[in-house]
This record gives structure tokens, C-alpha cells and sequence, in this order.
């Protein structure tokens, strides 16, 4: 893949210029790896719905074509977009999301956390009491509340467009996190955001995008 580390992007100019690649790619066009963050901004996916936007305030609000609902991007998140060929990768969909996932959770065991899957809510959690813990989980110990003792880090949600990717991965690492109290972070009321920072971890943007980065090149290899 072809790694790009773009910065501080605006999430809009961003956007359309994925759907501008995905649209003009040519079957032998080499697959791409995005890694920025944006200014302040809420993303809403196909399945969002109106009422999980509790209090937007000054932030904007923007639709999308992705997967999933509610989220937020800000300063101090780092965002991965992988720009992928599946056919010529060798692997669907569904194997896609499992290999950002791991990227992801490997990522977190490089600065020493634990993170976590929950089933039927894509994206990477942790341990809220001992964010280093290495055991498992061994299912939701709360089964009416599956996210009790949990803290979301990164938030996943993806487009396939003629078997290519776009959107992707977002890592919180040193965020203000007040704006994930304005909604209910996909679609999930009371759900705890967190990010390395507030876990414990010091390191920098670069450092876990760098990090970030060449794990996303490893797991999402053909």
C-alpha cells in the first residue's frame, strides 16, 4: 500500500476526494492507506439516526455513505482510511473489518492496553478498570448493558464501492472528549469514549499514527 500521511485534513475535502479515487481507480491502481486527523466534526453514517445527535453545538454535522451511526472526529484522533481493491486483496467484507480490528488491537498491545471486540458492535474497546489487563472476555457480564465496564477507543465504519474501500478506522489517542457527550456514540446511549491519554498512555499523534499505520499495512495485506 501506498501510505500518505495527510495531517490535519478537512473531513469534507477528505471525503469527496476518497469517493473521487474510489470512483476513477483502474483495476491495476495500488491500493492507498490515509492517515490524518480533522478538525472538529460529527459524521453520521446510513444507518444514523436524528435523535442519537443529542446537542451538536457549534459542531458540524455531516452525512455520509458509511456504515454505522453517530460519531465524532477531532484534533488528537488519528484516522485511517484504506483505499483497498478486495477482489485483487483476496478476502470480503466481512474478513476486511476483522483485519482493521486487528490492526487496531495490535496497536494498543505495542503502548501495552488490552483491547477488546464486543459481537455486533464493530469497533475496539477496553477495560475501563484495568485498561492492561490480557484477559479475555468471556461475554458480556451484563447482558442487558454488553458495553458495562467498557470504554470505546476506536470506531470503525467503511463503504465498499465495486469491491474498493473507502472511510475506515478512527484511534482516539489525545482528544478532548466532551464532544462524544453531545451523541450517542454509534447509536449507543451512555456508551464511554475514551482514548490513550485518559488510560494512561503518553505517547503523540505521530507515534500512533506511525504505529497505526504499519500495522494496517500488515493485517490488511493480500
Amino acid at each position: 500500500m501506498q501510505v500518505s500521511l495527510l495531517g490535519r485534513v478537512d473531513y469534507a475535502g477528505t471525503y469527496a476526494a476518497m469517493q473521487k479515487t474510489t470512483e476513477e481507480r483502474a483495476a491495476d491502481s495500488p491500493d492507498q492507506l490515509w492517515i490524518c486527523e480533522h478538525p472538529p466534526v460529527f459524521t453520521q453514517g446510513l444507518a444514523g439516526k436524528a435523535d442519537h445527535v443529542l446537542s451538536p453545538g457549534d459542531i458540524p454535522v455531516m452525512q455520509t455513505n458509511r456504515g454505522g451511526q453517530v460519531t465524532y472526529h477531532g484534533p488528537g484522533q488519528v484516522v485511517a482510511y484504506p483505499l483497498i481493491d478486495l477482489r485483487r486483496a483476496g478476502y470480503y467484507v466481512k474478513e476486511y473489518v476483522f483485519r482493521i480490528e486487528e490492526a487496531v488491537i495490535r496497536t494498543l498491545t505495542h503502548f501495552g492496553v488490552t483491547g477488546h471486540r464486543v459481537s455486533g458492535a464493530p469497533g475496539i474497546y477496553v477495560r475501563l478498570d484495568d485498561p492492561f489487563s490480557h484477559a479475555a472476555l468471556t461475554g458480556p457480564a451484563h447482558p442487558d448493558d454488553p458495553f458495562r465496564g467498557l470504554g470505546k477507543i476506536a470506531a470503525l465504519g467503511i463503504k465498499v464501492s465495486r469491491h474498493c474501500t473507502y472511510h475506515g478506522v478512527a484511534l482516539n489517542v489525545a482528544m478532548d472528549l466532551e464532544p462524544f457527550t453531545r451523541i450517542n456514540p454509534c447509536g449507543y446511549s451512555g456508551l464511554k469514549t475514551v482514548d490513550l491519554f485518559t488510560i494512561g498512555v503518553q505517547t503523540t499523534w505521530d507515534e500512533a499514527a506511525q504505529v497505526l499505520g504499519s500495522k494496517l499495512n500488515v493485517y490488511l495485506a493480500p
